[in-house]
């Protein structure tokens, strides 16, 4: 029990990290507590984003005043800060008790535990963050919006896929690869926005140098991206507020103009990988997660289509443990950036015995541990074990929120056996814990071509030429 409420341990348990413990089996341990108990009373989350869109989530909690009604306040704390991270929002509406309404306004406030979130919603959006509470019936009803995304392979394209630690970049011509690089570099830690630019322009000049002309340029990269404006993003993070906003919000609408005027889209990078599998799955229904730098995540709907969500994965919960991973940059506990990316092999390497060197960068950390996996070191390998059972578990805790007929995993850290080792892991708790989900989920690898350059192909489809 943790605040009232029951953690429940997993069956297959991540072999260097016994005490954790998974979100989807405390989530449902409690709707089905609530269920059992035959005091259940109905719970409302509602979000409101940008031009007025609203995502709605039903659920149940029990009655105020009842023995278990405490356990209501950590259940809902934690399923807003998903539901946030998943649709995103400027405006929370709690269709519940007052305590509960409370409890997430509190959270919520300049004070509160989350205010991190509240802040960077309100930046994204333009708007104050709000906590309205109401009765579940005074709940506002759901307006979704749907977009198609890509697949659009006509002509000359440049794509181009800016990650943490790498940019890639592909030119295409009628779909087809013509030329393909990955240049390391480090966005995260720069100040000076000219890095930046230099590093983009570079890549797009180095592409466009193998084909007769440009048509069109998509642009996969992590953060929240709205009209091709950057918003937020973790590439820009180490830029002061004002250069931000002078120098980065409109940095693709300004290369789009010295590029003169052609088509260009800016897209999260998790959609751009849920189009990758898409695209080679030739389906939809698609759930991409990418483990690089961080954790990235998108999703195409069953008609081929992006929502508008955030699909900010990296900051949605999977681990409800209090002593769980923290995550640096919100200073929350257990959410997927700690859990799928190269910041998980470089903590789990010292458990498992492994002394890095601490001068390399964390890509180049991650590569030291692989390289100890491909020349047959045994102790990398509960690493990539444990990545595997937190993935089972996320997976299961995803399908909650998405409807699912396969997730895409790629990304640095599913390079070489480590990634085959996780994808067989996660089978392992989903076959065990999930078999329902087992059956109907395709949980998809793609070869090395595809998860190094993949995305970037993917990308150039962006643009309507």
């Amino acid at each position: 029990m943790s605040n009232g409420w029951n953690l429940v341990a997993p069956q297959i348990c991540p072999p260097l990290d016994p005490q954790f413990r998974p979100a989807v089996l405390a989530n449902h341990a409690f709707v089905d507590g609530v269920q059992a108990s035959g005091k259940g009373v109905p719970l409302v989350i509602g979000l409101e984003r940008e031009n007025g869109l609203i995502s709605v989530f039903e659920t149940q909690a029990y009655a105020s005043g009842s023995a278990m009604a405490p356990a209501n306040l950590p259940y809902v704390e934690r399923l807003v800060k998903t539901l946030l991270w998943q649709r995103g929002g400027w405006r929370i509406v709690v269709g519940g008790s007052e305590e509960i309404g409370q409890h997430i306004r509190e959270a919520y406030s300049a004070e509160g535990a989350r205010s991190f979130d509240a802040e960077l919603m309100s930046g994204v959006y333009g708007r104050p963050f709000t906590v309205e509470i109401t009765d579940p019936e005074g709940a506002p009803a759901a307006r979704e919006q749907t977009v198609a995304l890509g697949r659009h392979l006509n002509g000359c394209r440049i794509g181009l896929d800016l990650g943490a630690s790498d940019r890639k970049v592909a030119a295409v011509i009628e779909g087809e690869a013509v030329f393909s690089e990955e240049v390391v570099w480090d966005p995260k830690n720069q100040s000076d926005p000219q890095y930046h630019y230099d590093g983009i322009t570079d890549s797009l000049r180095r592409a466009a140098s193998h084909m007769p002309r440009v048509d069109g340029i998509g642009v996969s990269a992590a953060g929240i991206y709205i009209n091709n404006r950057a918003m937020v993003a973790s590439l820009f993070r180490g830029i002061p507020a004002d250069l931000f906003e002078a120098r980065i919000k409109d940095i693709f609408l300004n290369i789009q103009k010295e590029w003169g005027d052609i088509p260009l889209v800016a897209v999260n990078d998790g959609d751009v990988t849920a189009l990758a599998g898409a695209m080679t799955l030739n389906d939809n229904a698609v759930l991409g997660i990418a483990m690089g730098s961080s954790e990235a995540g998108g999703y195409v709907n069953d008609e081929g289509n992006i929502t508008g969500d955030l699909n900010e994965v990296a900051s949605m919960p999977v681990d409800f443990h209090l002593d769980s991973a923290v995550d640096e940059w919100s200073q929350d506990y257990g959410c997927g950036a700690q859990y799928f990316s190269q910041q998980v092999v470089i903590r789990l390497a010292r458990t498992a015995g492994i002394a890095l060197d601490e001068t390399q960068t964390p890509a180049e950390q991650l590569a030291a541990v692989q390289a100890l996996l491909a020349d047959g070191d045994d102790r990398p390998r509960p690493i990539f074990e444990t990545i595997g059972c937190y993935l089972g578990y996320a997976i299961a805790h995803y399908a909650d929120f998405y409807d699912i007929r396969h997730v895409l995993i790629l990304g640095r850290v599913t390079s070489g056996e480590g990634g085959h080792i996780i994808l067989e892991k996660a089978t392992e708790v989903l076959g065990a814990e999930f078999p329902d989900l087992l059956d109907r989920i395709n949980v998809y690898l793609p070869d090395e071509t595809e998860r190094r350059v993949g995305q970037a192909i993917a990308a150039a489809s962006l643009p309507s030429v």
